[in-house]
């Protein structure tokens, strides 16, 4: 990545941003090379990972350490991909042995230690957000569709976000 696009915001992060989820999604990809295209990968993994980089948009969030331990909570809370789906989920041999895969690879380019150490820290600064988001979305009756999201794809962005009553949990 050179200088000029580490200082370039993208735009799917804006709260009012009118992108399209489609057109979002296509600049997620375009400033994430080191993110694996899911719509590439054949299996039922990538669809969930397709499904999982769709939600970095909607919601807002950029692939820093804090908004990849911030996304899952926050889609297990306003998504109708509950925890419970998440835990079955990963139980499918197919998709827990690419998890594993992909979790093994991220150790071992970074380390353990490292990994475990960024994550404590990383988790005391999110906490008080967590707590505030749970607050905020314990009474949700309108849930975003986590899989089934192709509908969405050509809606703007700001218009997903006030649908799904997503703009008071983003910054």
């Amino acid at each position: 990545m050179n200088k000029q696009r580490a200082h370039y915001r993208a735009h799917y992060v804006d709260k009012a941003s009118t992108q399209t989820l489609r057109e979002g999604l296509e600049e997620y990809y375009a400033m994430n090379s080191h993110v694996a295209d899911p719509r590439e990968l054949p299996t039922e993994f990538g669809k969930v990972l397709l499904a999982h980089d769709v939600s970095h948009v909607v919601y807002g969030c950029d692939t820093t350490l804090y908004n990849e331990l911030k996304i899952l909570p926050l889609i297990w809370w306003t998504s109708d991909y509950t925890f419970g789906k998440h835990l079955k989920t990963i139980q499918d041999p197919t998709i827990g042995l690419a998890v594993r895969g992909m979790y093994k690879d991220f150790l071992e380019a970074r380390g353990a230690l490292w990994l475990y150490v960024s994550i404590g820290f990383v988790l005391l600064q999110l906490l008080p957000e967590l707590v505030f988001l749970w607050l905020k979305t314990r009474q949700r009756q309108r849930w975003v569709p986590f899989m089934e999201f192709e509908p969405l794809l050509d809606r703007p962005l700001l218009e997903i976000r006030q649908d799904f009553d997503l703009l008071p949990l983003m910054k």
